[in-house]
């Protein structure tokens, strides 16, 4: 199967999952800053001029593989079990096992990018920071529609950066794991933060 790129000729499907996946692979491994193109397509055994016919840049290279991870992964980064804290933890523990295995050196590296180019910074969140709030903030509206959560569209708003501020601040100073245990002590604390009216009335009774 092929596609046209945004430049160049019909690129091949297969060459383009090697080098999509070269490129997390060794980002993960080796660290943004030592990521090189050339690295890149030796590692997909491709010719360097092939991934810069269909990508400029390294940074271009993340984003498409970043999105394309996230294609691929849908289904457990959007669960619906009918238990709106159960999908939490399940959408917070894929994503953060995601980013053990393959993503957190790519979105800590390109996050630094960002702050100096602003380009960089609209498609960044487009592309990846965006959608991962949304799909969590669904998920919350979700469980306020079936009567789980508070209504409170400001605590909404603040349990997704609660959630992922604590991501993003682990990943960044690296003193403490971004992990399935983190996933289970973040739904913990929005059971409490979140719990509706009703369950505070019936806790302050007891």
């Amino acid at each position: 199967m092929t596609e046209t790129a945004g430049r160049g000729r019909p690129r091949s499907e297969t060459a383009r999952a090697a080098i999509l996946d070269a490129a997390l692979e060794l980002c993960q491994r080796d660290g943004y800053q030592a990521l090189t193109i050339k690295g890149i397509a030796e590692k997909a055994g491709v010719g360097r001029q092939t991934v810069y016919r269909w990508w400029p840049t390294k940074e271009a290279v993340l984003m498409e593989a970043l999105r394309d991870l996230a294609l691929r992964e849908a289904a457990r980064l959007q669960p619906d079990s009918g238990d709106t804290l159960r999908d939490v933890r399940t959408l917070l523990e894929a994503t953060f096992a995601l980013v053990q295995r393959l993503t957190g050196e790519a979105i800590v590296g390109l996050m630094a990018e960002s702050q100096h180019d602003p380009e960089l910074s609209s498609r960044l969140q487009a592309t990846v920071i965006g959608p991962r709030r949304t799909a969590l903030r669904d998920l919350l509206a979700r469980g306020v529609e079936r009567g789980d959560l508070s209504d409170d569209d400001i605590a909404l708003d603040l349990a997704v950066d609660f959630c992922f501020g604590t991501m993003w601040y682990r990943l960044m100073g690296r003193h403490a794991p971004v992990d399935a245990a983190l996933a289970g002590q973040l739904t913990a604390a929005l059971r409490r933060m979140l719990a509706p009216a009703d369950d505070d009335a019936r806790h302050l009774t007891r």
